[in-house]
C-alpha cells in the first residue's frame, strides 16, 4: 500500500498532557532535573537522551515539546525520527555542516531559494570551507559528472523555488547512494504532496513557517531523518544543532503542532485552486508554470511521485517577462481588488504574490536567474484559501484585462 503521511501521523502515539489533557503539554524548562547524579555524566557522554531512557538535559538539547513536534513531522514524512529549529534556514545550515566538513563539496541543484544560494555560494566556500557545485538537477548526467571524491551531498527542493521543476527523486537516491553521497531534499513546497524519504531521500528539511505552519506568524524549520543521524545533530562535542544552537521555542512548537492535524485539509484546497487558477490562465493564452499542467515538463514525474490526493502544490508562476508588467499586476490586485499581499513567504490562508527576480531570488547574478529561467516579469504566487474561487478569479481577470496582458469576458 502507497505510503500515506496523514495515516501515518494519525496512527502515532498521542502525546497526552501532563494532567491528562488531550493536547501535549508545553514543557517551558530549559534545565532538566536528575534523579541521581551518576546519570548527569551519561548524558554528557552521549549515553542517555530521549531515545536511551527518555533522560532531558537542556533547553538548547532535545525539548520534550519540540521533540514531540519532530516526531510528528517525521511521521508525516514517513522518517525514523525528526527534530525541528528556530528556522528553515537553521535546518538547512544545520544538515550541511553535520554532513561536512571543510574541504568536502556538495552537488546543489541550481535552482533553490534566494537564502540557499547565497549560503552555500558565498558563506559555506568562506567561512566553513565547504565548496558546492550548482546544476541542472533534472539532468541526471551533470549531476553524475559533477561528484567528485570529496562530495557528501547531494541537495533539491522538490519543487524548486521558484521555477517549480520537480526533483526526480528515485533516480537521484540512487546515483547519491552508488557514490556513497547523502541526498537531502528541501520538501518546504510540497508538504504531503511528495514523500521524499519513502522515495530514497536520506534527509528532509523544511521551512515550518510556510505551509505546515500556514498563518504566517511563526518562523521555524525541522530536519527529518535516520534516528542515529537526528541524535548526532545534538552530540555535545560535534553536533550542529547542539553546538551552532537554532533553538525552536517550545511554545512556538505547540502552536506548530496543533496545526499539523488540518495540514492536510489545508494542502488539498491550495492546490485545487492553484489547479484551477492554473488551467484558466493557460487557457487564456498567459504563460503559466505549475506542475499540475499537463505540459509542465515535469508533470508525469510528479504524477509518479506525488501522493495524488493532495495534488500539485499551492504555488504558482505567471511570466509576464516584463518587471513593469508584474509590479503593476501585483500592485492592481493588492491596492484595488484585496486579491492577496505583496509578501515573499507562501503557505498562508491568503494569496501571497512576490516578484523573485527582485525578492527572494536576487541573491543569485543575474545572468544565473536568466539561465535557470527567472525573469525580471515572473510572478511566483502562493495561492491561498480565503473568498470563494470565483471571487478571486473574477479579481485576477479584471487586472490582467486592465493591464492588457487579456483581454476576455471575466465569466468562466
Amino acid at each position: 500500500m502507497k505510503f500515506d503521511p496523514i495515516r501515518s501521523l494519525a496512527d502515532m502515539r498521542h502525546e497526552f498532557g501532563e494532567h491528562g489533557g488531550v493536547n501535549m503539554s508545553v514543557e517551558t524548562s530549559t534545565a532538566f532535573t536528575v534523579m541521581d547524579p551518576a546519570t548527569m555524566p551519561e548524558i554528557f557522554k552521549g549515553q542517555r537522551g530521549p531515545e536511551q531512557g527518555g533522560c532531558f538535559l537542556y533547553g538548547r538539547h532535545f525539548n520534550p515539546t519540540v521533540y514531540v513536534l519532530g516526531r510528528q513531522i517525521a511521521a508525516l514524512e514517513g522518517a525514523e525520527a525528526g527534530y525541528c529549529t528556530s528556522s528553515g534556514m537553521g535546518a538547512i545550515s544545520a544538515t550541511i555542516h553535520q554532513l561536512c566538513n571543510a574541504g568536502d563539496h556538495v552537488v546543489s541543484s541550481d535552482t533553490v531559494y534566494g537564502g540557499t544560494f547565497a549560503l552555500f555560494h558565498e558563506y559555506m566556500p568562506a567561512k566553513s570551507g565547504i565548496n558546492v557545485s550548482f546544476v541542472d538537477t533534472n539532468d541526471i548526467d551533470a549531476v553524475a559528472d559533477a561528484i567528485t571524491e570529496y562530495t557528501r551531498v547531494i541537495y533539491v527542493e522538490t519543487l524548486a523555488n521558484p521555477t517549480l521543476r520537480v526533483a526526480d527523486i528515485p533516480a537521484l537516491s540512487r546515483l547519491a547512494h552508488e557514490h556513497g553521497v547523502k541526498l537531502v531534499v528541501d520538501n518546504t513546497f510540497s508538504p504531503l504532496v511528495v514523500s521524499p524519504i519513502q522515495l530514497g531521500a536520506d534527509i528532509v528539511v523544511h521551512s515550518l513557517t510556510k505551509f505546515m505552519n500556514g498563518a504566517s506568524d511563526i518562523v521555524a524549520g525541522s530536519i527529518s531523518g535516520t534516528t542515529e543521524f537526528i541524535t548526532s545533530l545534538m552530540d555535545l562535542h560535534q553536533g550542529s544543532l547542539m553546538l551552532l544552537g537554532p533553538t525552536l521555542d517550545p511554545r512556538v512548537a505547540y502552536d506548530i503542532s496543533m496545526r499539523l492535524p488540518h495540514l492536510g485539509l489545508r494542502v488539498t484546497e491550495h492546490s485545487h485552486r492553484a489547479l484551477e487558477f492554473a488551467q484558466r490562465l493557460q487557457d487564456m493564452g498567459i504563460r503559466t508554470i505549475y506542475p499540475g499542467l499537463k505540459d509542465h515538463p515535469d508533470h508525469a514525474l510528479l504524477k509518479e511521485i506525488g501522493n495524488e490526493p493532495y495534488g500539485a502544490g499551492g504555488v504558482l508562476c505567471i511570466d509576464l517577462e516584463v518587471r513593469s508588467l508584474a509590479y503593476e499586476m501585483m500592485d492592481r490586485l493588492q491596492n484595488k481588488q484585496g486579491f492577496g499581499y505583496m509578501a515573499v513567504s507562501l503557505g498562508y490562508f491568503d494569496t501571497l504574490m512576490s516578484s523573485p527576480a527582485s525578492s527572494t531570488s536576487s541573491e543569485m547574478p543575474v545572468e544565473h536567474r536568466d539561465r535557470i529561467g527567472v525573469s525580471p516579469g515572473l510572478v511566483r504566487m502562493s495561492i491561498g484559501y480565503t473568498g470563494t474561487l470565483e471571487q478571486r478569479w473574477e479579481q485576477l481577470v479584471t487586472v490582467l484585462d486592465e493591464i492588457g496582458v487579456a483581454a476576455v469576458s471575466s465569466t468562466y
